[in-house]
């Protein structure tokens, strides 16, 4: 469903007003995407607030809601992998593995889709968890539709076996 957020350039106010929009509208989305790469709520949340001002700073293409959608998409893998590098280079650990979460048992499905590889669970999660089609993973990752489908078929070979091992 293709819908178009501007037909012409806005003015400061509109661009404001539309950002704001776009932030409401996909900030669930983001979160969710960053806190199943990232596996911390706060590290997600950081996230959240750096892709936020990324489509304030950026030329976001705010004119086409699908189009929109993959670059929300990559700039959060993108910002997720910051982290890590970030985290790799200086060591740090996140705050969620010393504190208990008010959000309870976490979906234990979503535990063995992080054993998987990055672009597996990545896979996994877009179709899965946010209804995206092969099509559109492909096109939010940079990556063949074939490759799309071939991994998210091994994905699910992978993850079926790792559900049967553990019995879940």
């Amino acid at each position: 469903m293709e819908t178009n957020f501007v037909d012409e350039i806005p003015s400061a106010e509109e661009r404001s007003a539309l950002i704001e929009r776009v932030i409401r509208q996909y900030a669930d989305m983001i979160y969710r995407i960053a806190c199943q790469h990232t596996d911390s709520e706060s590290d997600a949340e950081d996230i959240l607030q750096e892709v936020s001002i990324a489509l304030v700073t950026k030329d976001a293409p705010l004119h086409d809601e699908t189009h929109l959608r993959h670059w929300l998409v990559r700039v959060t893998v993108n910002k997720c992998h910051d982290l890590y590098r970030h985290n790799q280079r200086f060591r740090t650990e996140s705050l969620d593995d010393h504190m208990d979460t008010p959000a309870g048992k976490p979906d234990e499905v979503m535990e063995e889709i992080r054993q998987l590889p990055e672009l597996y669970r990545n896979i996994i999660y877009l179709y899965y968890y946010e209804n995206f089609t092969i099509q559109d993973i492909a096109q939010a990752l940079h990556k063949n539709a074939n490759t799309i489908s071939s991994g998210l078929q091994r994905a699910r070979k992978q993850l079926k076996k790792i559900l049967t091992e553990e019995g879940v």
